[in-house]
């Protein structure tokens, strides 16, 4: 099954070791539930790192990447609950990425994920679409281990908006990154594809000047509707 839509939120975060049980459970019984409520909204996961930053890493399927900009979400997010507001004003890290999606090859839930992180040239997006989808991500999902992979990049106008609308207080998002996430049943062999297929010498033709982000993440907990 491909993803719930073509729209992603993935949102890293990070706090100090004696806010991390609060961060997790406010995750768990309050805040993704609330998200998958909302209209557009179909489902999130959140994951913990087993090699790389920063620590968590949630992501929220959509049916479009507009959804993340709407005045009912955009709404939600200047008027959050009370523990909504004190988790997130206790974070340390965090950065939030709407991504619409380019590229679907998931199938099912990889109970771990390795998400990479680069800055493409923009006149190399078709380039760099047709590589991840006819090249790069095919080949390593069939790899032993794998499920599934799924790119999209990071619309900065929607990214920009709660700050536009004065609902969060976050650096401006002015380079278009992407994100691919690959899922598996194995962090070693999961981390070892993505590393090897996103080198910077095979980025380097679309325009990648410094070297991937990539970081590997546990399934944490999920939900939908």
């Amino acid at each position: 099954m491909p993803l719930h839509g073509k729209g992603m939120l993935v949102v890293y975060s990070e706090v100090t070791a004696r806010d991390e049980r609060d961060l997790n459970e406010w995750y768990n019984r309050e805040h993704i539930d609330e998200r998958i409520n909302l209209p557009g909204f179909h489902r999130a996961r959140r994951y913990v790192a087993v090699r790389g930053s920063p620590k968590y890493l949630a992501t929220y399927e959509c049916d479009s990447a507009d959804d993340l900009a709407t005045p009912g979400y955009l709404h939600l997010l200047a008027n959050p609950t009370p523990w909504t507001a004190a988790v997130t004003g206790r974070f340390t890290r965090f950065n939030r990425l709407t991504l619409r999606l380019q590229v679907d090859l998931t199938h099912g839930v990889g109970g771990v994920l390795t998400a990479v992180r680069f800055i493409p040239n923009p006149r190399e997006r078709n380039a760099l679409t047709e590589w991840l989808r006819d090249t790069a991500l095919p080949k390593a999902i069939a790899r032993p281990g794998l499920v599934g992979a799924s790119a999209g990049e990071n619309d900065i106008e929607i990214a920009n908006a709660p700050l536009r609308d004065a609902s969060m207080d976050r650096p401006r998002a002015d380079e278009v990154e992407w994100v691919v996430l690959i899922e598996g049943s194995d962090a070693s062999a999961v981390g070892v594809a993505a590393r090897t297929t996103f080198s910077l010498a095979r980025l380097r033709p679309f325009g990648v000047t410094a070297a991937p982000t990539i970081g590997t993440y546990r399934l944490l907990f999920g939900n939908q509707r």
